[in-house]
C-alpha cells in the first residue's frame, strides 16, 4: 500500500477542514444551506473535500458560532435532540457559586447529563487522577469524532476558564483510531493522546480539583461574548502573581506548605520579587497561605471517612478543639455541620472502571 502524500504541517493558528465538514453535515441534517455562513466566515479558496485541508482558526471559530445560532444547536448535530443556543451558558452559570473546581466540573457534568441522553458524562477519582468519562448511551453517527474531541475540549477549557489556570492533562482518550488529522488533537489538548480507548475522557492530576473558583457573573457575561475560543484553543491564563502563589499552594501534595524560596523558585523569580509582586496586588504570602489552609481543611472535611481530629491534625492544628474554632470564625459553621451540610465529593472509583 503507498504511503499518502506528505502535507503540510498543522500550524497553531489552523484547523483540520474535517472539522468544517462536520459543521456542513450539521446544516446538511436540519436542510439549511451552508453557503451564507461560510461566506461569511470567510472560508474561501479551500478544498472543502479534502479532510487533511487546513482553514484558519479564525474564520473556523467564526463558523462554528454562526452554525450555532442559525442552527439554535450547540450540540452542532452531535446530539439526537439539539442543544439551544445558550445552553452551554446555562450550565456553566449552575456552576460559578461551586467553592472549588472539582464541585464545579461535578455540578457541570451532572447538568449536561440533563441536556442529552446520548452521552453521560461521569466524574471519578482514582489513584491520585480526576477522570471524567464520556459513555455512549446512543449511536452518535459520522458526527463522532467531532463531538467527542469538541465536548472534551469544552470541558479542558471550561475548567481552566474558571479557575485561571492551564490545568494540564495527563491523558485525553478517544474510542476510535487515529484520524488523518490527528496532528491537530495533540495541538488541542497539553497531554498525552491516546486512540483506540474503550471511551472518551480526560485524565488530569486530583489536586487541581482543589482549585477555587475566581470567576463570577460578569465574568461569564464576558466570556459568553465570544465563548468557542474555550472549545477552539489551549487556554492562556491572566491572573496575577497572587493567584499564580494560591494555585501552587493548593496544589501542594500535603499539608507542609512551600516556603517563599520554593515558591520564588517555581515561578523563576526572586523571593524579594514575589514579596514585592504580592504586596503590589494587596496581599501577602501569609494571607495566601491562611486562604488555602480553609480551602484545604474544607477539602478533607469532605472526606467523610476522616474522623475530624484526623482532619485538624492534616490541616496542621494541634487538636480538634482549635481547629473547630478556627473553622467556626472562617465558615460561621462547625466542621460537623460543614460535613453534613456538604454533598460534593466525586464519587471514587472502586475499580479501574
Amino acid at each position: 500500500m503507498m504511503d499518502p502524500p506528505m502535507r503540510k504541517s498543522l500550524t497553531r493558528g489552523e484547523t483540520p477542514v474535517a472539522f468544517v465538514q462536520a459543521i456542513l453535515r450539521a446544516y446538511e441534517k436540519r436542510g439549511v444551506d451552508p453557503a451564507p455562513a461560510l461566506q461569511a466566515a470567510g472560508i474561501r479558496g479551500v478544498d472543502l473535500r479534502d479532510p487533511v485541508g487546513h482553514v484558519a482558526i479564525g474564520p473556523f471559530e467564526e463558523l462554528a458560532a454562526r452554525a450555532m445560532r442559525e442552527l439554535d444547536d450547540e450540540g452542532l448535530g452531535w446530539f439526537s435532540r439539539p442543544l439551544p443556543w445558550g445552553s452551554y451558558g446555562m450550565i456553566l452559570r449552575a456552576s460559578l457559586s461551586s467553592p472549588t473546581l472539582g464541585v464545579a466540573l461535578r455540578r457541570w457534568c451532572r447538568h449536561h447529563n440533563l441536556l442529552t441522553g446520548d452521552i453521560a458524562l461521569t466524574p471519578r477519582t482514582l489513584d491520585g487522577h480526576a477522570i471524567i468519562s464520556v459513555h455512549e448511551t446512543a449511536d452518535l453517527g459520522d458526527l463522532r469524532p467531532f463531538c467527542l474531541v469538541s465536548l472534551l475540549r469544552n470541558l479542558h477549557g471550561i475548567a481552566c476558564w474558571l479557575t485561571d489556570d492551564r490545568i494540564l492533562l495527563t491523558e485525553v482518550q478517544f474510542p476510535f483510531a487515529a484520524p488523518p488529522y490527528a496532528e491537530a488533537f495533540r495541538r488541542m489538548f497539553p497531554g498525552r493522546i491516546g486512540f483506540d480507548a474503550p471511551q472518551a475522557g480526560i485524565v488530569f492530576d486530583a489536586a487541581w480539583l482543589r482549585l477555587p473558583i475566581l470567576r463570577d457573573d460578569e465574568a461569564l457575561r464576558q466570556m459568553l461574548q465570544n465563548p468557542i475560543h474555550l472549545m477552539a484553543r489551549i487556554y492562556r491564563q491572566d491572573r496575577p502573581l497572587s493567584r499564580q502563589v494560591e494555585g501552587l499552594l493548593i496544589r501542594a501534595a500535603s499539608a507542609a506548605e512551600p516556603d517563599a524560596g520554593a515558591i520564588a523558585g517555581q515561578l523563576g523569580i526572586s523571593v524579594r520579587s514575589l514579596q514585592r509582586g504580592l504586596m503590589e496586588e494587596g496581599t501577602s504570602l501569609l494571607e495566601l497561605k491562611a486562604r488555602t489552609r480553609r480551602l484545604r481543611a474544607a477539602e478533607l472535611l469532605r472526606r467523610r471517612e476522616l474522623p475530624i481530629k484526623r482532619v485538624a491534625h492534616l490541616a496542621g492544628y494541634r487538636n480538634e478543639s482549635s481547629f473547630s474554632r478556627a473553622f467556626r470564625r472562617w465558615t460561621g459553621q462547625s466542621p460537623a455541620e460543614f460535613r453534613r451540610q456538604d454533598t460534593a465529593d466525586w464519587p471514587m472509583a472502586r475499580d479501574g472502571g
